[in-house]
């Protein structure tokens, strides 16, 4: 069965930014974030060998999130002058890669994953998301898993359903739920005082989420936490409603995910040579030349 990339766009540029030392060309344009991403794209070229890719991006605008909480990311300060720089640049390489490219105004780049996850899973295409967020671990399931791009020097780790379990003892699916009991201050969504990691777990897997949580409430012991989560309820819901991604996104129509066209492999040389990334010449030249004789055949074979 084939495998599609989606890849969770300006997070891993975010992460490469954060990740990597100041890089510049001759002209003073940065580039550090960009080059860590072109890296990272080309290395999941050449270890993944996909035969679809995707791109997800978040919207300028506020989301339904944001509307729904004045309080939801609030505290995430102003973006750096150097990387807001490299975030007007990047259309430049995802032009030159060629690949679909998906945001929806409204809602974020997570819930565009999960859309496209869906939609592919569905028409069984095994799906494979590459991102730098926590959120999307409760999109893995049968056919879709993440691979979890940490940060500077640690290794990327691959999610499965099984794994994800056993990390967090809830099914994926069943995040959200977590989330709102133990809260998620990457996001400014807050925890519900004196539940801990291991109470919030048990909780969840007697009662399933926090609906149930609260209709249940009776069944809580000892009173003191039951007290506790009776006046933090509709917290609850409100933070496991946040958490949650949307995977009912209306997306352009067209292809979910596609191919690297031969043509693409030139676009990203030139692209390369005018930001100064010498050093990845040469893997974009290997590159090309791997996967010249399989090109057509993939086009005909794999339509998402």
């Amino acid at each position: 069965m084939s495998r599609a990339l989606l890849l969770d766009t300006h997070a891993l540029l975010f992460r490469a930014f954060f990740a990597l030392p100041p890089m510049s060309t001759k002209a003073g344009e940065p580039t550090s974030a960009l080059y860590g991403l072109a890296v990272m794209l080309l290395k999941l070229l050449r270890d993944e060998r996909p035969r679809g890719l995707a791109f997800a991006l978040d919207a300028a605008q506020p989301t339904f999130r944001h509307r729904q909480s004045q309080s939801y990311k609030a505290h995430r300060p102003p973006l750096p002058d150097g990387l807001r720089r490299q975030l007007d640049a990047l259309p430049r390489l995802l032009e030159a890669v060629g690949a679909p490219t998906f945001v929806a105004p409204g809602f974020e780049a997570d819930d565009v994953l999960a859309t496209l996850a869906r939609e592919l899973a569905s028409s069984k295409v095994d799906v494979r998301i590459v991102t730098a967020d926590h959120d999307l671990f409760q999109v893995a399931r049968d056919g879709v898993d993440v691979l979890f791009v940490g940060t500077r020097g640690r290794k990327s780790i691959l999610y499965d359903r099984a794994a994800l379990v056993a990390r967090y003892g809830v099914e994926p699916g069943q995040l959200p739920s977590l989330t709102a009991l133990v809260g998620d201050p990457s996001d400014n969504l807050p925890k519900v005082p004196g539940v801990g990691a291991r109470t919030a777990q048990k909780l969840v897997q007697r009662f399933g989420d926090m609906r149930g949580l609260i209709e249940g409430l009776e069944q809580v012991t000892p009173a003191a936490l039951r007290g506790t989560l009776a006046a933090a309820s509709a917290q609850l819901l409100e933070t496991e409603s946040l958490a949650r991604l949307r995977d009912d996104v209306p997306l352009s129509p067209g292809p979910r995910a596609a191919p690297i066209g031969a043509e693409a492999w030139a676009r990203m040389r030139a692209l390369f040579v005018e930001w100064e990334f010498h050093s990845l010449l040469t893997r974009i030249d290997q590159l090309a030349r791997s996967e010249a004789p399989a090109a057509v055949e993939d086009q005909l074979r794999f339509d998402l």
